[in-house]
C-alpha cells in the first residue's frame, strides 16, 4: 500500500470514528467500545476491500458482509455514511423511533446492510450460508464477517465454523475482533476462548494473527485470504476496546455505555485533532 492510500484510510477511519460518537451520543445509549475497537476493519473493508456499489446496493454480484456482533452497528453505520449509502446527517438520528438506524442492523430499512444481526453468535451462520449459495450458483462474490472475541464463547460459532470447513467455502472471510473485553469484563475471565487461533485451525480454517490498527497488516491479511484454496480464513485482528478516544481506551464499561455531554464534548475534541494532524500530513 503506498503512502498516500494509508492516510487517506487513517483520514476516513478518524471520520468513522467521529461518526460513531456521534450516532452513540445522540442516541443516548450504544455500543462505543467494540464500535471503535473495528473502526479500522471496517473503513479496510469498504473502502478497499469490498466489491460493493453504494449507488447498487442489491447488486446481487456483489461482496457481502455481516456484522456478526450486531451491537457495534455504530461503526457499521458510520462507514455506510462515509461510503455513500446514505447520509451522514443520518448517525444523529441513531436509535430514535422511525429513524433508519436501529440499534442493531436491519437489512429491510437499511441500504448496505446484507443481514440483520444481533442475537450474537448467528452472524457467521448466516455469513456461511451466503458463501455456500454463492459456490451453488457459481457466483465469484466473497462474504465477510465480523464477529467479537466474547461473541466466539457462543456454541453456534463453532457449528458455523465446522459447516464453513466441511462445505470447504474459501470466498469465506471471518475476522474477530478481539481487544479482550466483553460487557462483562475480560474475556479470559468471562468464558475465556483462546487460544483462538489454534480452535479455528483444529475446525479447518487458515489463520492469521494481525495488528487491527495497522492498515498494512490488514491488507496483507485479506490479501493472501484471498488466495487460500478449499478451505474458509479467519483474521485475528488484535485491538484496543475504544481505541482513538483516551478515556475509552481498555475500559470495559464503555462496552455499552453512551458518553454524556461533557465526554462527547471530549471525545470529539480529540477525534477532530486526531483528523486535523492527519489531513495536515
Amino acid at each position: 500500500m503506498n503512502s498516500c492510500d494509508k492516510q487517506q484510510l487513517k483520514i476516513t477511519a478518524a471520520k468513522v470514528r467521529l461518526g460513531i460518537i456521534e450516532g452513540v451520543y445522540n442516541a443516548k445509549s450504544g455500543h462505543p467500545g467494540g464500535s471503535l475497537s473495528a473502526a479500522d476493519i471496517f473503513t479496510y473493508l469498504y473502502f478497499k476491500e469490498l466489491h460493493i456499489d453504494p449507488q447498487n446496493p442489491k447488486d446481487p454480484d456483489r461482496d457481502r458482509f455481516v456484522l456478526s456482533k450486531g451491537h457495534c452497528a455504530p461503526g457499521l453505520y458510520a462507514s455506510l455514511a462515509q461510503s455513500g449509502y446514505f447520509s451522514v446527517d443520518e448517525l444523529k438520528k441513531l436509535r430514535h423511533i422511525g429513524a433508519m438506524l436501529q440499534g442493531h442492523p436491519d437489512m429491510k430499512g437499511t441500504p448496505g446492510i446484507d443481514m440483520s444481526s444481533g442475537s450474537l453468535g448467528q452472524g457467521i451462520s448466516a455469513a456461511a450460508g451466503m458463501a455456500l449459495a454463492g459456490k451453488i450458483d457459481n457466483k465469484d462474490y466473497r462474504v465477510y464477517s465480523l464477529l467479537g472475541d466474547g461473541e466466539i464463547e457462543e456454541g453456534q460459532v463453532w457449528e458455523a465454523a465446522m459447516f464453513a470447513s466441511h462445505n470447504n467455502l474459501d470466498n469465506l472471510c471471518l475476522i474477530v475482533d478481539f481487544n479482550g473485553l466483553q460487557i462483562d469484563g475480560p474475556v479470559s475471565e468471562v468464558a475465556g476462548p483462546e487460544p483462538i487461533d489454534k480452535k479455528f485451525e483444529a475446525f479447518g480454517f487458515d489463520v492469521q494473527t494481525i495488528d487491527g490498527h495497522d492498515f498494512d497488516a490488514i491488507e496483507a491479511a485479506f490479501a493472501r485470504a484471498k488466495t487460500v484454496k478449499g478451505k474458509p480464513s479467519v483474521i485475528i485482528a488484535k485491538t484496543v476496546k475504544g481505541k482513538g478516544v483516551s478515556y475509552m481506551e481498555n475500559q470495559v464499561g464503555w462496552h455499552g455505555t453512551a458518553p454524556n455531554k461533557e465526554q462527547y464534548e471530549t471525545a470529539m475534541q480529540e477525534l477532530t485533532a486526531a483528523l486535523h494532524e492527519l489531513e495536515g500530513c
